[in-house]
């Protein structure tokens, strides 16, 4: 039996927030939106695929660039208005070819990059 996509909580542009962490490290490595059907073409495929909204289209995460995310599992928070997905990552996250996106921190009151 399928999961029912129907189930979360989206909001009004159809979007759920989707948060990206290494299952070996433990590391967030990105944040994206997924819809309905990027939900479902994630679990159907195991690959991480993500809603663009600037581009207005999907994308399957390491489709052009070869960093591939394959799912590990899927988590939902207790509001189910947020996703977390496990993955193995294939080499960088972010499109500036760094590991994680997050790799910016505010230190005593300055920007400091940090990977």
């Amino acid at each position: 039996m399928a999961f029912d996509t129907t189930t979360l909580n989206y909001d009004a542009r159809g979007l759920i927030p989707c948060i990206t962490q290494d299952n070996a490290s433990g590391e967030v490595l990105m944040f994206a939106w997924m819809n309905a059907e990027a939900v479902a073409r994630t679990l159907a495929s195991g690959s991480v695929t993500y809603w663009s909204r600037s581009r207005a289209a999907f994308w399957v995460k390491g489709e052009t660039s070869g960093h591939v995310q394959t799912l590990v599992e899927l988590r939902i928070d207790c509001d189910r208005d947020c996703l977390l997905v496990l993955v193995d990552q294939s080499g960088p996250a972010c499109h500036t070819n760094r590991r994680t996106c997050f790799y910016t921190a505010l230190r005593d009151g300055a920007e400091v990059e940090i990977v």
